[in-house]
């Protein structure tokens, strides 16, 4: 199928043809006709597989088709909840390209800076506005922002969005818009409370599933390294050595490499700036200026090492990302998708390699359970995890009798004074 069979705008074909996109994902093919006829999406799949093009194609189709002929003042059609900022700005840069030839506008709106620019961008008149849950709050109760006409919510990264906390704010956004609208829900995995969420906001929906297994990157080479707990940072450094330079903007390949915790994360960017890497650091503690020159500088390759938190799987867009490292293994499995595809991108070969200690062995069935393949593994490193446990404390042994007692044939032998 191409996207001209879509029945897409010219104008929206005109700046999707520039962009390269030969022809609809999966996600896009089944999306695209059914927003476009009016019904409440319910959508499973996972990053890399082309969802913001399958919410925000038809989203602009609609609004060129409804729009106004009248010349006056814009108002705001169409709301995309996002959970981070990161991912906010990625999905209105997609909105800007594939709107380039058309007269709608389109801003972002998060916390984190100042407030008055984005207000200002509102009131010069926008058709769609992507916002972070609480910004769009703030902003709607300084009555910054009018709800009352918009067409089209869409609740992006639900599960994310529940698990950073924001269930409250997003029931709040679907009340204060006004009652008939069309909700669009994209969740990369459907745990019980996306479940209750889509029961308790959506209208007669149309489940959309993409398979996991199919938006794991095929052009992805993984790679599984067992390894004991203490020896992961000798095994990643042995890695880096074979598989990067420490000099930035060199011929060799960009990482990305995924801890489960801040204070992880933290702990390895020292570690490789004493060993010589040129490294920055991503996480939820960091500022967003902090977050967004570090980003600035990985994608414009004054540093090649990008490390993260889980986080950051979902908000940022690195078109040319050669290997991702899960220096700990994810005990989702959904995540560990999310992770792989952030490479391999596009047609590109990408490289995966993974840090498995004894205690994560059982994220690793799971995780092949999801993928329905064993993912390879390496056993020529250095740091192999022996078969009988080497890392943990040996139980100390002792006499068979109780501390302070002695045996029988003790006391018999014992002369008594009385």
């Amino acid at each position: 199928m191409t996207f001209k069979e879509l029945q897409l705008h010219k104008t929206i074909l005109r700046a999707v043809a520039e962009l390269g996109y030969n022809s609809p994902t999966a996600v896009q093919v089944k999306t695209i006709p059914v927003v476009l006829e009016g019904f409440d999406v319910i959508s499973s799949a996972q990053t890399g597989t082309g969802k913001t093009a399958a919410f925000a194609l038809p989203i602009l189709q609609k609004l060129l088709k409804n729009q106004d002929v009248a010349k006056r003042r814009k108002i705001i059609r169409a709301i995309v909840i996002s959970p981070t900022r990161e991912l906010a700005e990625q999905i209105n840069q997609d909105f800007k390209a594939y709107a380039k030839y058309t007269n709608l506008r389109t801003t972002v709106v998060y916390g984190g800076t100042a407030i008055e620019p984005q207000i200002d961008r509102i009131k010069k008149g926008i058709d769609i506005l992507i916002a972070t849950p609480g910004r769009l709050l703030d902003l709607y109760k300084r009555e910054k922002v009018n709800l009352s006409y918009i067409e089209t919510l869409v609740i992006d990264e639900a599960d994310l969005m529940l698990d950073m906390g924001f269930i409250n704010d997003v029931n709040k956004i679907v009340k204060i818009t006004r009652l008939q609208k069309q909700i669009l829900l994209f969740s990369a995995t459907m745990p019980q409370k996306v479940i209750d969420l889509t029961t308790s906001v959506l209208q007669e929906p149309i489940t959309i599933k993409i398979a996991a297994t199919s938006s794991a990157a095929k052009n992805v080479k993984q790679q599984l390294y067992y390894v004991p707990k203490r020896k992961k940072m000798e095994l990643c450094l042995h890695l880096l050595r074979k598989l990067t330079s420490k000099k930035a903007n060199s011929s060799k390949n960009n990482i990305l490499i995924f801890r489960r915790t801040k204070f992880g994360v933290d702990k390895l960017e020292k570690t490789l700036k004493r060993n010589g890497y040129q490294v920055v650091s991503f996480h939820g503690d960091k500022t967003q200026n902090a977050r967004q020159e570090a980003l600035n500088k990985f994608k414009n390759n004054e540093v090649n090492i990008l490390i993260a938190t889980d986080v950051a799987s979902r908000g940022i867009d690195i078109t040319d990302l050669d290997i991702v490292i899960n220096f700990d293994m994810p005990n989702i499995p959904e995540t560990y998708v999310h992770r792989i595809g952030r490479t391999g991108r596009a047609g590109k070969s990408g490289n995966a390699y993974s840090l498995c200690s004894r205690d994560e062995k059982s994220y690793v069935k799971s995780i092949q359970n999801l993928l329905n393949k064993a993912i390879p593994v390496e056993t020529e490193h250095p740091y192999p995890l022996e078969a009988k446990p080497d890392d943990k404390p040996k139980k100390r042994t002792g006499s068979k009798y109780k501390k302070g007692r002695k045996s029988t044939a003790s006391k018999k032998k014992k002369k008594r004074w009385y």
